[in-house]
């Protein structure tokens, strides 16, 4: 299956390859195919922009689509920065402004109130109009301070339940395996199965009559 990844995130573009090896599956990036396309994020929910950005995507290409918004979400902030994580200190921000941002916001909070998690929503659009969501969450902590120079994001601040170093730390394996990312695709692969059994079926109930 030829896949459009509708983001132009290098660093997501890696992972998601990383998470979903799959042979049968070809992964193709808006760079590739519609080069000069710019998607906007306008939704208030990470399922609004996930779901925008495949749909443009897909009618754009004619293919199937996948894309994702992902939104880290502190409780002593409620939920914020949320879908506005990837901007957070701005439209232009690097990853280093939103984590200075989020540290200095957090400046006072201790203990169980750096709890937060990490929320990903992936929109799987295909070209009959139908649009598929799988979600993902992580918990952890937020650290005082970045540790680590793994992933990206707020890869160096955010320390998964049940482990004592940030994502910043832990092996590109370790992360691929816990991550919010890593349980939403692993729905997503789920649903591809299914279809994949569904088809060969059909075909096969085809072949018998």
């Amino acid at each position: 299956m030829r896949l459009v990844l509708a983001t132009r995130n290098r660093d997501k573009i890696k992972e998601i390859k990383a998470i979903c090896q799959n042979p049968a599956l070809k992964f193709i990036t808006l760079e590739q195919v519609c080069p000069k396309l710019t998607i906007s994020e306008r939704g208030k929910t990470l399922s609004a922009n996930a779901r925008h950005k495949a749909l443009i995507a897909m009618r754009a290409t004619n293919l199937p689509s996948l894309a994702e918004d992902t939104g880290l979400e502190v409780f002593a902030l409620g939920g914020s920065p949320g879908v506005y994580s990837a901007r957070y200190a701005g439209k232009n921000a690097g990853y280093k402004d939103n984590i200075r941002k989020l540290l200095k916001m957090m400046a006072q909070l201790k203990g169980k109130q750096r709890r937060a998690r990490f929320r990903s929503v992936f929109a799987f659009a295909l070209p009959d109009k139908k649009v598929y969501l799988f979600e993902g969450t992580c918990y952890g902590t937020i650290a005082t301070k970045p540790k680590g120079r793994k992933g990206f994001g707020y890869d160096p601040v955010f320390i998964p339940s049940g482990y004592k170093k940030t994502f910043g730390e832990l092996s590109a394996q370790t992360k691929n395996r816990i991550s919010h990312r890593a349980k939403a695709l692993k729905k997503f692969k789920q649903f591809l199965k299914r279809i994949v059994r569904l088809r060969r079926t059909t075909r096969g109930v085809t072949r018998t009559k």
